[in-house]
């Protein structure tokens, strides 16, 4: 079966073309720019379009689709009911289900009668229980406006952790491991076998790690705090927290920890500050997710730093698992969220 798996941005398709179920790549490519002032490409139809223009013989599409808030528990074939849902989760995803819809209709027009398949960020996540979700608001916030945290990464989470059970050679329902997605955008899960029991994104990917211009965990009290001091308003501050924050924000330099890396073995100091407080909030995360588990058998990291940079894994791990009889392993499996998309549409459509 050829499966299409599609990546729809605002202004940006991404796509990758699989024979399934061999896994195996038989193209993949971008298109940018979509919409934007002096492009061809008016929209998602015309740069899809254009991907077709390059395939053959697309028996079924794998969607990536960020929000399912909690109607989505696992990945659903593509039908009026689901695009009616994931309308309905924009409100909570206003800058990705739009973007994401976006390609489900197109492939509508372009793919009539071919089997579509969304597959959500946030699925993996709905087996974390109602203690480690629910926020300490009222609880009507919950009831009423579908407040709670979500997580996000959720495939490249599931994806990496089940390729470390295949690399241990162990059942995944028998290990407990945690995995740090770091790249510009960073989050872990604690997955326990198997399941996603608790992760540091939230109700946004706002909450949590500190990231590359995303803050990550802050006195919420801030906000309101600094908007008077700055005079600033809801969408200027909203700017602040998730475009000039983070390693960008500390450094005053990058967002890329290559950069920072160098800066600071340089002597940078805020370069310095910028990269140790990156990993010791990763590893103050790490501490926690070995208490939730009651152990932690494996520890993978993925994702553009996770999978390129050693030292920030030395600096990450350094001393960790002193306290442990027998130390987790340590791995580094590069994330593939395009294959565990195909996969599941595959293993769906087959039944």
């Amino acid at each position: 079966m050829k499966i299409l798996v599609i990546n729809s941005g605002s202004s940006s398709i991404k796509y990758k073309f699989f024979d399934m179920p061999r896994n195996k790549l038989l193209t993949c490519g971008k298109i940018e720019h979509i919409g934007e002032e002096g492009s061809d490409i008016i929209n998602h139809y015309t740069g899809l379009k254009l991907i077709l223009g390059k395939i053959d013989s697309v028996d079924a599409v794998g969607h990536r689709v960020v929000h399912g808030a909690e109607t989505f528990k696992k990945p659903v074939i593509v039908d009026d009911s689901v695009i009616k849902k994931i309308k309905q989760c924009c409100s909570i995803a206003p800058l990705h289900n739009p973007a994401n819809l976006a390609g489900i209709l197109a492939c509508n027009k372009l793919l009539a009668g071919v089997k579509q398949v969304a597959v959500f960020d946030t699925a993996f996540h709905q087996t974390i229980p109602d203690y480690a979700y629910i926020y300490g608001l009222p609880y009507e916030f919950y009831t009423k406006f579908n407040i709670r945290k979500y997580g996000f990464h959720g495939t490249s989470h599931e994806y990496v952790a089940h390729e470390a059970a295949h690399i241990l050679k162990k059942p995944i329902d028998k290990l407990k491991v945690i995995t740090c997605h770091l790249g510009n955008g960073c989050s872990i899960c604690a997955v326990d076998k198997g399941k996603s029991v608790d992760t540091s994104m939230g109700f946004t990917p706002l909450e949590g790690l500190v990231m590359g211009t995303r803050c990550g965990d802050v006195d919420p009290a801030l906000i309101t705090h600094i908007m008077r001091k700055k005079r600033l308003d809801m969408h200027e501050m909203d700017n602040l927290l998730n475009k000039a924050s983070g390693l960008k924000g500390i450094s005053g330099i990058s967002n890329d920890m290559r950069i920072l890396e160098t800066k600071a073995n340089s002597g940078d100091m805020r370069a310095r500050l910028a990269r140790d407080i990156f990993a010791y909030r990763i590893r103050k995360y790490i501490g926690a997710y070995i208490t939730v588990m009651s152990g932690c058998d494996c520890l993978v990291f993925t994702g553009g730093i996770g999978e390129n940079q050693a030292t920030i894994r030395k600096k990450i791990t350094k001393n960790l698992f002193n306290h442990f009889r027998k130390s987790p392993k340590i791995l580094v499996i590069p994330t593939n969220e395009e294959l565990m998309i195909a996969k599941q549409t595959f293993k769906l459509i087959k039944g």
